[in-house]
């Protein structure tokens, strides 16, 4: 059993993220994986449509395996993992078919990303939708990334999901516009299976365009943030809560 699982059924290529034990969290290797999904999908004419879902029914994906951070010794550290993110992400957002994220249970962190990189949203009614590295981690985001969820969200909605720490339930990810298609439990499959032959019947070049002038609408002013990345990534705070993330425990967030 592999940890990310690429299938392909007529005109749909599926990624399956399949660390059901570990909710998916996904692994630089996960990562690597999605992204040559998302070559396939472009290089390959019989696929029409890319879906990204979680295995276990738990999570979609809750963000990056923290064990990968212990590594981390400097804010450069940070700031390598965040360009890895970074190209991850806008490869899957420059995906020339549409995408579709199908979301059941946690969609946190990174799995949050993901998600908002789709260009299509169904979830169920008991999803969760956030990043609360705030009291968490204690680490930040990429320019890149918080330029994502302001195009979706908004500033406000944005700055209230990270500073307090919230989740977003599925039927408020729904009014702000994030998610398009919100299904009861256990209905995922019928629910994804409309909007999948809703999008094989449109034209492809129509779809297309929308997709990338979208993209090019939101990364035209993305400003420089490897600055931010550094300082908070390099902090005590960051190291004190990976290590208390990992060992259960609690942590003192002090500013430095």
């Amino acid at each position: 059993m592999t940890d990310l699982q690429v299938t392909q059924d007529g005109a749909v290529l599926t990624v399956l993220f399949n660390r059901p034990e570990q909710r998916n969290a996904m692994t630089y290797a996960m990562y690597d994986g999605l992204e040559e999904a998302c070559v396939r999908a472009d290089e390959d004419d019989s696929v029409q449509v890319l879906v990204l879902r979680g295995a276990g029914g738990r999570a979609f994906v809750a963000g990056t395996d923290i064990a990968q951070f212990q590594e981390f010794t400097s804010g450069e550290d940070g700031v390598g993992y965040e360009e890895r993110i970074e190209r991850v992400v806008n490869r899957l957002e420059d995906v020339g078919v549409p995408t579709i994220a199908a979301v059941e249970g946690s969609c946190v962190g990174g799995g949050l990303i993901i998600a908002a990189a789709c260009d299509l949203r169904v979830a169920t009614a008991s999803s969760r939708f956030g990043v609360p590295v705030a009291r968490t981690l204690g680490n930040c985001l990429s320019m890149n990334t918080y330029s994502l969820l302001v195009s979706h969200l908004g500033p406000a909605r944005t700055l209230d999901m990270l500073l307090r720490a919230r989740l977003l339930s599925a039927a408020d990810a729904a009014a702000a516009g994030f998610v398009g298609e919100v299904c009861a439990d256990g209905e995922l499959d019928a629910a994804l299976g409309e909007v999948v032959t809703t999008v094989l019947g449109h034209a492809p070049l129509s779809m297309r365009a929308a997709k990338r002038a979208v993209a090019r609408l939101r990364r035209a002013n993305v400003p420089y943030g490897d600055d931010l990345v550094r300082e908070v990534f390099g902090s005590e705070d960051f190291r004190a809560g990976v290590a208390a993330f990992v060992a259960r425990g609690q942590v003192s967030w002090t500013g430095r």
